[in-house]
């Protein structure tokens, strides 16, 4: 009503005063208030309302793509300031929704055709940015806005905010007088690498993870200094997003019995509480969306870090789960007694989870989801079909490997051969024998398996050697495993042998001390199989948090996302290609970095590499070559397809029931071809990509910065590839499709195939167990004992 009235207002005004008759251009903007996403913030929302009133609203001004102005330096021109309508009288509903208001701007011919526009927020509060739409805009129609940005009150900022049309122009295309404001937003994406940042900064810069460690927490140990990661060929690392926090008060880790102390690199932490506001550029923020892919590590996480309190309620027995029921109640649902437990989920859990597993009737019935795994059957994950088929089809099936032709390599084959460095540590072959395997393979010699392609190798040895020995100083007791697999003719796999192998007592030069244990169903022997199983998926399971996921995805895909913010204009269209497939990247791995992978954090508490877990993460690293994450490359390299012209995609796999090589080639193809047919609209020539002068500084940006240290690594001459070209040049329409197509793949597909099943298949612990607490049981021994007595008991 009150609104009605102020437009009657001004229209009798008008009529006296001949602007009535002036030619008026209508816009319509959409936008979500403060209030909406935070509903418990109604005082913005008032003070906003009394600014209104006293003349300061929210301006927007229109920026000519057509003409300059001489005494702004030929940018474009700026028109008169235009005003939201409505804001006072417009209630927004405490649901996440969108506001609509009207502006009129008045048509200025010296404009003519916008090209961008200047906002200014003159509120208290911020608010979230959707869209601006201009109707009839004379000799043009309708022009559209697309914004998806945080707008902050303009005394954040140093410089105004602005807003180009939906259009998409390479550098040398742009209209000249956009040219200055497309720069300059640059500019203010990248600032100056100095400060801390805060909530309202939009500043995307470099750091190395030198905020893992804790040293503040116990100055007088080192217990949580972690080493720094990034900018050393010792721990080369992908950079991540810069917050400016001020260095740790104290600092060190131990490096070969030296302590190191006072280390002003590292970073200060925030404090757990405040975990939701550490740093990233606004709108790389999680909006009112549900954190799916946060909440879904978190979900398995919970059951571990509350397990003492679980362990608890279940039994007579303290801290420990006496049977595979004990674990079952968990999903079929147990009252919580009010006490230490109740409390600690309170405390812990975020709201959005705890009313996901808690009834919210007062009655404190706790129950996690069902995963999958065992919905069907309760029994199905113990067999040996099923330990198999997740190889392929569960949680990492990126790294599984064929072993190959033993005719082309015929001493070099079997046994399995190891890749460490003899000098340092011995003989690390595999002890697997023909002995082990030849009665199990279907009535086939072994080189008559290999030649047949159906000898499979899942190989997580030279990995963790390095790192056993330090490991199992902690409270987890681990192995470097090795299982060896085979291609049955009904196209399903079988183990055949799995090998545990520990560092030698008198010394890594001496080799290693290895078992090798073979399939059995009954008595004892049926247990130690089915152990032998658990530390093959415990050791599993932490390379696919750490480095399948992890570094594979999350942290090898944030360079691109801050170099694509300050290289890529928002007019590019390569950022706009790639820019839908950054969501969220930047605050999930920001929150990871608080709580997940720090010193003490989920990860350390709950998989096996425990405070060596993202150290080793480093060292894998070293050898990650961009163009091999194209998936046609990583299935050839790992021996899964061959090249094959008559094939579908070129390429033959080894195996028909593969789903993570099957379905990934359709989504790859379906992504190539896209990004073929787009790269190939905007870049008609190889010399257009030479000469996009934001395509090569991003490209460039992103191998000496945002992965700098591979530059480095390959100048020292570490890894395997020391002698292969890291990263395509850049020189041509076919490296740019090249290198989209592998950035999208591994943002979207990849990310999804290696995040996604984790709680069906691993929310079941006793499926995917993450760390072990004991070595393998010895004939003779109590271990052993409890093991033929009660072989439930001892496995938990």
């Amino acid at each position: 009503m009150l609104q009605s009235i102020i437009e009657m207002l001004h229209s009798i005004i008008g009529a006296f005063t001949g602007e009535n008759n002036r030619i008026l251009i209508r816009g319509t903007v959409v936008l979500m208030k403060k209030n909406v996403l935070d509903f418990t913030d109604f005082r913005s929302s008032i003070i906003d309302r009394v600014y209104e009133l006293v003349g300061k609203g929210v301006s927007l001004q229109l920026v000519s793509a057509v003409h300059a102005d001489p005494t702004n330096g030929l940018q474009g021109k700026v028109g008169k300031p235009a005003y939201l309508k409505g804001w006072i009288t417009t209630i927004t509903p405490l649901t996440a929704g969108e506001s609509v208001f009207k502006v009129t701007f008045d048509h200025d011919s010296e404009i003519g055709q916008p090209g961008a526009f200047i906002i200014r927020n003159n509120h208290r509060s911020e608010f979230y940015l959707r869209t601006l739409t201009l109707e009839d805009v004379p000799g043009h129609g309708r022009i559209h806005f697309v914004c998806n940005s945080w707008v902050y009150p303009a005394d954040k900022y140093d410089t105004d905010r602005v807003f180009f049309t939906n259009q998409t122009y390479l550098p040398s295309e742009t209209p000249g007088p956009l040219r200055g404001y497309r720069e300059r937003e640059l500019v203010n994406l990248r600032e100056d690498g100095t400060g801390e940042l805060k909530e309202w900064d939009r500043v995307y810069d470099y750091a190395y993870y030198n905020d893992l460690g804790n040293p503040d927490r116990d100055p007088k140990s080192t217990k949580y200094d972690r080493p720094v990661l990034g900018g050393s060929v010792e721990y080369p690392y992908p950079r991540r997003g810069r917050t400016g926090r001020p260095p740790s008060e104290t600092g060190g880790y131990l490096i070969h019995k030296f302590i190191l102390f006072s280390d002003p690199n590292t970073e200060s932490r925030l404090p757990l509480l405040m975990s939701l506001n550490i740093y990233v550029p606004r709108d790389e923020r999680f909006g009112h969306v549900k954190m799916s892919d946060f909440l879904a590590y978190a979900q398995k996480a919970l059951v571990q870090f509350l397990l003492p309190e679980f362990e608890a309620l279940c039994d007579s027995t303290p801290n420990e789960f006496d049977s595979f029921q004990d674990v079952f109640d968990l999903y079929e649902g147990f009252k919580v007694p009010d006490g230490p437990l109740l409390d600690k989920l309170k405390d812990n859990v975020p709201l959005e989870m705890l009313k996901e597993l808690v009834r919210t009737d007062g009655e404190g019935f706790f129950k996690f989801p069902m995963p999958q795994v065992i919905k069907e059957d309760k029994s199905a994950w113990r067999t040996d079909k099923e330990f198999a088929r997740e190889m392929l089809a569960g949680l990492n099936p990126a790294f599984f490997l064929r072993k190959r032709n033993l005719e082309r390599l015929p001493d070099l084959e079997f046994p399995p051969e190891s890749k460490l460095v003899p000098e340092d540590y011995g003989n690390q072959n595999s002890s697997i024998t023909k002995e082990h395997i030849e009665n199990h393979l279907d009535g086939l010699t072994i080189n008559k398996a290999l030649e047949k392609k159906k000898l499979f190798i899942l190989d997580h040895h030279d990995t963790l050697m390095p790192y056993v020995r330090r490991i199992n100083t902690t409270s987890t007791k681990t192995y470097a495993p090795r299982t060896v697999l085979f291609l049955k003719d009904d196209g399903t796999l079988k183990p055949l042998a799995i090998e545990l192998s520990l560092p030698h007592p008198d010394g890594d030069k001496f080799g290693a001390v290895s078992k090798v244990y073979t399939p059995a169903e009954h008595g004892v022997e049926g247990s130690i199989w089915q152990l032998a199983k658990a530390y093959a998926a415990v050791n599993d399971s932490g390379h696919h948090q750490l480095l399948s996921h992890w570094l594979n995805t999350h942290a090898v895909i944030e360079p691109f996302v801050i170099a694509t913010n300050r290289q890529l204009s928002v007019l590019h269209p390569i950022n706009k290609l790639l820019y839908p497939h950054f969501r969220d990247a930047m605050n999930i791995n920001a929150l990871a970095r608080q709580i997940l992978i720090n010193a003490g954090g989920v990860v350390e508490s709950t998989v096996y590499p425990s405070k060596y877990a993202m150290e080793m993460s480093s060292v894998v690293y070293k050898n990650w070559v961009f163009t091999e994450q194209a998936l046609p490359a990583d299935l050839i390299n790992r021996r899964m397809a061959e090249k094959d012209s008559d094939a579908p995609h070129g390429l033959r796999l080894v195996l028909d029931d593969y789903p993570y090589a099957v379905d990934g080639l359709e989504i790859w193809s379906a992504i190539e071809t896209w990004v073929k047919d787009y790269c190939s609209f905007y870049y008609k020539t190889d010399e257009m990509v030479k000469n996009d002068s934001e395509l090569q500084s991003w490209w460039k940006e992103l191998r000496e910065e945002g992965h700098g240290d591979k530059k480095e690594l390959k100048e020292e001459g570490h890894g395997d590839k020391k002698d292969e070209p890291l990263w395509p040049k850049m020189h041509t329409v076919k490296e740019l499709i090249e290198t989209c197509t592998i950035i999208i793949w591994v943002a979207s597909a990849l990310h999804a195939a290696v995040n996604f099943g984790q709680y069906p298949y691993a929310g079941f612990l006793p499926n995917r167990p993450t760390i072990s607490r004991r070595f393998m049981p010895e004939e003779g021994t109590p271990e052993y004992e409890e093991l033929k007595s009660n072989p439930e008991k001892a496995f938990l």
